[in-house]
């Protein structure tokens, strides 16, 4: 299985990019990762909200292949701690398709269509983060499942 997250729009604080590209070159140790930038809307702020997240689905429903296992990153998602996501993580591992794909939405979230083809929705914190933080949460948290379920020493409990 491949991990692939998608994000909407570039990061552009560089040293969160570093850490990102980090942690993705970490996971890929491990397993086929890749991070997918969706270019951000143009003349977005002459748009509703509304229109925002239904173009952006659009892309991200696009940039989908025929039998991925889609993740929403979503503050209505399920929560977990470390441990528990390793496992949920070897779980899906075990029976899955050729990629489990996580996308981190644009700053209004997702449109009804991405709801509907999503298989699960996950959530980092009930904290509310910023869409670029949330990369990086989440290539951490990928890296420190797989070194879980190596038994390696990153993780302590």
């Amino acid at each position: 299985m491949k991990l692939h997250l998608l994000v909407v729009g570039r990061t552009v604080d560089k040293y969160l990019d570093a850490l990102i590209a980090d942690y993705a070159a970490r996971i890929k140790h491990y397993m086929p990762f890749e991070l997918e930038v969706i270019p951000e809307l143009k003349n977005a702020k002459s748009l509703t909200t509304d229109q925002q997240k239904e173009r952006e689905g659009e892309l991200i429903l696009k940039a989908l292949r025929e039998g991925d296992h889609l993740v929403l990153l979503d503050e209505g998602g399920r929560e977990f701690r470390s441990i528990e996501w390793a496992a949920h993580l070897e779980q899906r591992q075990a029976g899955m398709a050729r990629r489990m794909v996580f996308v981190v939405g644009g700053p209004y979230g997702f449109s009804p269509a991405v709801y509907a083809a999503a298989r699960e929705k996950l959530s980092l914190s009930r904290m509310t983060f910023s869409h670029q933080m949330v990369r990086l949460f989440m290539v951490e948290q990928l890296y420190r499942a797989m070194t879980i379920l190596r038994g390696e020493p990153y993780h302590h409990e």
